[in-house]
């Protein structure tokens, strides 16, 4: 028997349950199509905000300034001093764009009532910018690495040594030092304006710039970012489940309140008042006043103890060399300590994930395997020779474990991007192509669209609040939203033509100037391999700078030399030296588009001009080109080298890597102890890529 259902109803007819549902059903549907309305409404406002901000910012008369360019200069020949030195001990060398800001403000500071334009963050990011070009020279034109490999290390039947006069060093120099800053201004738009990558360099002395200037509303930019992020996030959320009203975003909640920690994600923002500052703008209330002498007092203290210490070694050598474990280790197995305050100064900046990997190498080349290779036979030479010692056999398995680190990190580097972005770039080239669009992209023809608008969408951005759509109709996913893409006004961009014609300009430039320094020595289609190499491998650096602050310069240049191995016969007399130069030319251009895209990042979240960044750069570099030769010239006229001041670790790295890519050179059993470590480090490699975040390794 049927249960009892009831009477039935007519048709037609409503039960207080269908009204209910129909109800429940059209306000689900109300609270639906508002919290959507909200949500647009409140990236919108963000948006517009965001960009009033990035408006005035770039329209202010100190984006570049005469005086801000030749500070920078200044600045920047002190570090490029201080590089040179440091990067011939060492190899290492530093751009310090965060202390050139910091010096770039205490100048100014000090004159501040004897100039009638005040000094803003803008300018200062202009500072820094061009300080950093200047500085990083000595890397950026092999300074610390090739060029010493090429004047002292290389042996007769291998064509060398080749010393090249002063001319011939600022010319190569000028030659390869501009192709890598042109290329790194398209990269820009996608990975600081689409994607947002954190390159926690650039940020960071943006929000050390906002500090000391004291104007809470230069992290504006800083804070839109991370509130459209967060309002994507929450979008997103809200969408999928289409039930919790209560998820509607707040304004204050997410633009005004957050700013990025160290790891891009959001936290309250501080708060700084304008209470307490002079009419510039800079930090001048009691407290911040007192706080800013003591820093002043503590770099002018550091700076006088490290110059008494360097000037003391100079006249006393043993400084360099105190044996600390003893005399007998000291005298056989080079067991001593540079007490060098640019190392510590060096350690402080690098921070100690870092310097404790660069311990523990140490301590497994130097305690282990020098004294294994010697005892073996293996390296029967003194310890300190480079040839015949053991300081030269621990060279080789060094070598392995980069060049396997390098492929593994920068084979995942080009994976990710293509499996992440790759469907969305395919759709917009095909869409480009197919609606003719390709010469607008390159700027030839003018767009009659707005300044800032959805792709595909005839909806200018420009009203409080987005049109409101209906609840059926589809809606792009928020990740998609390019109207949430803030950028300056074109008019303060670099145009795309420009870029054009300066990029094909200095690969011309790059490839006469080599072709006018090394002669016949270096084939055409050799040149042009290296600089399309370069190319490539630059939007590896930009991405890896920008994602782990790391721009593995040194990785891309041994992977050319690899593929330079390939292209170049071993027969070939000039194997070695092509394979240098192809590896320098990659590493210039990695390392200046890095530096670019880290400088366009702190000017972002500032409202610094591109184009005046942009110009900043090229003169920079340019001055800095000239200077870094000079530099090198001077140093290697004064001391030995290699010798007991500068023994050029990097320069015997760079030839040890050609002759090993080669065939040529390798030592008794080194090739067996590196194709081990090789393998074994690329297992590590791997297994630290894929636990990125776990619970083992440190949050970035």
């Amino acid at each position: 028997m049927a249960p009892d259902r009831g009477p039935e109803q007519p048709d037609g007819h409503v039960t207080p349950a269908t009204r209910l549902s129909e109800s429940e059903d059209s306000d689900a549907d109300f609270r639906k199509a508002s919290t959507e309305e909200d949500i647009e409404g409140n990236q919108s406002t963000a948006v517009e905000e965001a960009q009033q901000f990035l408006a005035q910012q770039a329209e202010q008369a100190q984006n570049f300034t005469t005086r801000g360019v030749l500070v920078g200069l200044a600045i920047g020949v002190v570090i490029c001093f201080s590089n040179t030195y440091f990067g011939l001990q060492t190899g290492w060398v530093s751009g310090m764009t965060m202390p050139a800001a910091l010096i770039g403000f205490a100048f100014f500071k000090s004159i501040a009532k004897h100039i009638d334009l005040p000094f803003t963050p803008v300018e200062n990011v202009l500072v820094q910018t061009v300080a950093g070009a200047v500085g990083t020279m000595p890397l950026g034109c092999g300074f610390v690495g090739v060029m010493p490999a090429l004047n002292f290390l290389l042996k007769p039947e291998e064509n060398g040594p080749l010393q090249l006069p002063a001319g011939k060093l600022i010319l190569w120099s000028l030659g390869i030092c501009f192709f890598g800053v042109v290329f790194a201004v398209p990269l820009r738009k996608e990975v600081i304006i689409r994607e947002k990558l954190k390159f926690p360099s650039g940020t960071a002395t943006a929000l050390i710039i906002s500090v000391l200037h004291g104007d809470g509303d230069d992290a504006k930019i800083a804070r839109h970012e991370c509130g459209i992020g967060t309002a994507r996030r929450r979008s997103a959320d809200i969408l999928r489940s289409r039930t919790r009203s209560q998820d509607v975003l707040h304004p204050s909640s997410s633009i005004s309140g957050l700013l990025p920690d160290a790891a891009g994600n959001s936290q309250a923002a501080p708060s700084i008042s304008n209470e307490g500052t002079d009419p510039d703008g800079s930090l001048l209330g009691s407290g911040s006043k007192s706080d800013w002498k003591a820093k002043i007092r503590l770099l002018t203290t550091a700076f006088g103890v490290s110059g008494c210490f360097t000037l003391s070694s100079y006249f006393i050598p043993h400084l360099h060399d105190l044996p600390i474990f003893g005399l007998p280790l000291a005298n056989n197995w080079l067991w001593t300590l540079n007490p060098s305050p640019a190392y510590v100064g060096q350690g402080i900046i690098m921070g100690p994930a870092t310097t404790l990997h660069m311990l523990l190498g140490a301590i497994v080349g130097w305690g282990l395997l020098s004294p294994l290779a010697k005892n073996k036979g293996w390296a029967s030479g003194p310890v300190d020779d480079w040839t015949s010692g053991s300081k030269g056999w621990i060279v080789w398995v060094s070598l392995a474990i980069m060049l396997a680190d390098s492929l593994v990190s920068l084979g995942w580097l080009v994976l990710r991007p293509l499996i992440t972005h790759g469907p969305r770039w395919y759709n917009e080239a095909r869409e480009y192509l197919q609606n003719g669009h390709f010469w607008k992209t390159l700027g030839f023809q003018e767009s009659g669209r707005g300044l800032y608008k959805a792709l595909g969408s005839s909806e200018r951005v420009g009203s409080h609040r987005l049109r409101s759509r209906s609840a059926s109709q589809p809606r792009a996913p928020p990740e998609k939203d390019a109207h949430l893409e803030v950028d300056a006004p074109p008019a303060h961009l670099v145009p795309n033509r420009v870029v054009l014609g300066l990029l094909l300009l200095s690969i011309a430039f790059c490839v006469f100037v080599i072709r006018v320094v090394f002669g016949s020595l270096v084939p055409y289609y050799a040149i042009f391999l290296s600089i399309v190499l370069a190319l490539l491998l630059s939007i590896m650096g930009v991405r890896a700078q920008g994602e782990t602050d790391l721009n593995p310069v040194s990785g891309i240049s041994k992977l050319t030399q690899l593929v330079f191995a390939l292209v170049i016969p071993s027969s070939n007399p000039n194997a070695v030296t092509i394979n240098l130069l192809a590896g320098a030319i990659s590493e210039s251009g990695a390392l200046q588009a890095g530096d670019m895209m880290q400088d366009l990042k702190a000017g972002h979240l500032l409202g610094a001009s591109p184009k005046a960044q942009f110009y900043g750069q090229m003169i920079g570099s340019a001055v800095g080109a000239v200077v870094s030769a000079g530099v090198y010239k001077l140093y290697t006229s004064v001391y030995e080298v290699p010798g007991g001041m500068f023994q050029v670790p990097t320069a015997y790295v760079w030839v040890f890597t050609a002759r090993l890519v080669t065939g040529k050179g390798l030592p008794h059993m080194a090739w067996q102890w590196a194709l081990g470590a090789g393998c074994v480090f690329a297992l590590l490699t791997a297994i630290r890529i894929k636990g990125q975040g776990k619970w083992w390794q440190a949050c970035k």
